[in-house]
């Protein structure tokens, strides 16, 4: 395996710290694009112990794929995001324009084949839209997404936060809740530019919420014929197995190029779960974990089928 640390829009305001990681050989390889979840994730979407891309990364190589992955923009650039007046953090600025960046960056690599892209969480959520934008990959891999509205998920989230409380902490936890469903409350009723005037925290205004969930996700997974392999984790507490995995099948149930894996006993990172509620939830990050080979294996047996039919 090579790695081979790159820098994503090296002549844009917001360059990005990347790699490059390569299986030995002379190629070319199939590639993929790693797409990070919410929040600001360094490259190797590092969440306390755990570092999803990086396991995914290594094990591709040794499976005879590459991978590019790199700092998400509001990482690396937070403050300059935040700070940028009248201009509001966007999905498209955050996510997407990095990710079609990194597509051309792997496409001008004569060492590599057919792109692909893999999504986490919010990342999987945005992957036909990243499609859709120009993505034009070979296939998507979809990890723990959604076909939901992410403020509907985070709700539904703090909802069961909540209700996993006790006395006055629960108590400023549903004043907090109660605040969170008016600040909702009408979203798509809002212009964009009365959106982009209303924050949530931080410099994530109501606008973010409304790009995502407008058109949705099921609108955009329904303008790409793509092959998709959609992964899940049974243990997984922050979207669920018999809602969000139970709603792709729905959608997406009869198309012949979509192949569907849920894994017993893996939590959101796709590690061994150590907790049903999601208020435990930093627990699942505490110990160090890899994401196992049977993961792997699949999403390196359906890239190769695509790449080789």
């Amino acid at each position: 395996m090579k790695r081979e640390p790159i820098v994503l829009g090296q002549n844009t305001r917001f360059p990005l710290k990347g790699m490059l990681t390569l299986p030995d050989g002379d190629g070319p390889f199939p590639g993929v694009v790693l797409v990070h979840g919410s929040g600001s994730s360094n490259m190797d979407e590092k969440v306390g112990k755990l570092t999803p891309f990086r396991d995914i990364a290594q094990g591709l190589a040794q499976r005879g794929i590459a991978s590019v992955r790199y700092d998400k923009r509001s990482h690396a650039h937070g403050l300059k995001m935040v700070l940028d007046k009248g201009h509001p953090i966007t999905v498209w600025e955050e996510t997407i324009e990095d990710a079609l960046l990194a597509a051309r960056l792997l496409r001008a690599d004569r060492r590599i084949g057919p792109v692909f892209l893999v999504g986490h969480s919010m990342g999987a959520m945005l992957a036909p839209r990243i499609e859709c934008a120009g993505g034009d990959f070979a296939g998507l891999i979809l990890l723990a997404g959604t076909p939901r509205r992410l403020e509907e998920v985070l709700l539904e989230q703090t909802e069961e936060a909540v209700a996993a409380m006790k006395g006055f902490t629960r108590k400023i936890g549903q004043k907090q809740l109660l605040q969170l469903r008016q600040t909702f409350a009408g979203l798509y009723d809002l212009s964009d530019r009365e959106a982009k005037g209303k924050k949530v925290g931080g410099g994530t205004t109501l606008y973010y919420f409304k790009e995502m969930g407008q058109p949705t996700v099921a609108d955009y997974l329904a303008k790409t014929q793509k092959p998709m392999l959609i992964l899940q984790g049974e243990k997984d507490v922050q979207v669920k197995a018999g809602v969000d995995f139970a709603l792709y099948r729905q959608l997406l149930g009869d198309r012949e190029n979509v192949t569907f894996r849920l894994y017993p006993g893996l939590n959101h990172c796709f590690v061994s779960a150590v907790s049903d509620s999601i208020a435990d939830a930093k627990k699942e990050f505490a110990a160090e974990r890899h994401i196992g080979p049977e993961v792997l294996d699949d999403i390196a047996r359906w890239i190769r089928g695509i790449a080789e039919a």
